[in-house]
């Protein structure tokens, strides 16, 4: 019989549903929270309520998008940590309450690893060469990782301050851009020259990042220019994203190449809402050439987050037998490898 899994997503501002049957992602059905735009990031409190409101709808949509019912569900998958504390409270008792209805056994699923389970999720047969190592970028977090089966990673190194995702929303909102500013910026920085201006790279041991001093080497240098011309970030916009992307994608690339060389791997993949950065795209392709690999990506819609990752994430541990009990609680700073073998 077909083994189906529904996932429920809810660590931050997106509300997302998603169904997996024997692998394959028939739904995934994301509701963005549009209130925060006003506020220029996520509020959290804003992101709970807007949980609560849209959550049924958007897993009934979910359902109704892969042709199923409640009663075909033989799982209910849920984002247990990291996340924000209540936005995740949402998602996991509305998991539990679904799995008690239903008499359904109930999965809790770490964020991070379901955005690298993704990778598997949008392969063409499910498969990827392993050992390869992962770029992981998100709004908030940024992990290098060693990925060596569906259940096994190892964490290389990751941000000792702020993530590459917030480097660039907050950068983006310096340049008076609207949220989320990453892919603004981003879409910016496609019209604009490189050379033109240049920001600092943080210089930190191993595999490690650090985007702070990015930011305020932007801020102090923009509150130089604007006071002499008020007008030049105006007059220098795409010039300036196109500085400040450069300058994230050089530190996460740069850390990337040591580990593909160290490790002795030639296979990179990108994951996380970052991974749609086209720079980072193009230039990641690139890298993994020149190791004589290739580079594995997600489509768009399971590189944010998402139901189908979450849902997919439960379906491995189904099959390796990792089951959550209904007394599970958020856990806003899971660390990995808590929910099975790491």
């Amino acid at each position: 019989m077909p083994k189906v899994v529904l996932g429920i997503e809810s660590s931050c501002d997106d509300t997302s549903a998603g169904v997996v049957m024997d692998g394959k992602v028939l739904a995934n059905v994301t509701r963005a929270q549009l209130e925060h735009r006003e506020y220029g990031g996520v509020v959290p409190e804003l992101a709970s309520r807007a949980h609560m409101r849209l959550i049924t709808r958007v897993t009934e949509a979910a359902l109704q998008e892969a042709g199923l019912g409640f009663a075909q569900v033989d799982a209910i998958a849920c984002t247990q940590g990291p996340g924000l504390p209540g936005a995740l409270m949402v998602g996991v008792a509305y998991a539990k309450g679904l799995a008690l209805a239903l008499q359904k056994p109930l999965i809790g699923v770490h964020h991070m690893e379901a955005h690298i389970h993704a990778l598997w999720a949008s392969a063409p047969d499910h498969s990827l060469p392993l050992p390869f190592i992962c770029l992981l970028v998100s709004g908030g977090h940024t992990y290098l990782v060693k990925v060596e089966g569906p259940l096994h990673f190892r964490i290389l190194g990751q941000t000792l301050d702020d993530a590459a995702g917030e480097a660039f929303d907050k950068t983006a909102k310096m340049l008076g851009l609207g949220y989320p500013g990453g892919p603004i910026l981003d879409k910016w920085a496609e019209k604009g020259r490189t050379g033109i201006f240049s920001f600092s790279r943080a210089r930190v041991p191993g595999y490690n990042f650090s985007f702070s001093g990015l930011k305020t080497s932007v801020l102090y240098f923009l509150e130089e220019q604007t006071r002499r011309n008020p007008q030049f970030i105006q007059e220098n916009l795409a010039d300036l994203c196109a500085a400040v992307r450069e300058a994230i994608v050089d530190m996460l690339l740069d850390k990337t190449e040591c580990a593909l060389e160290q490790e002795g791997i030639s296979n990179l993949a990108l994951a996380g809402g970052v991974a749609a950065n086209a720079l980072l795209r193009r230039r990641a392709a690139a890298l993994a050439e020149r190791f004589g690999g290739q580079l594995f990506v997600p489509p768009l819609s399971l590189c944010t987050d998402n139901g189908g990752m979450i849902a997919y994430s439960g379906y491995l541990r189904m099959q390796a037998g990792f089951f959550s009990s209904l007394d599970i609680s958020p856990e806003p700073s899971l660390a990995w490898g808590l929910l099975g073998p790491s």
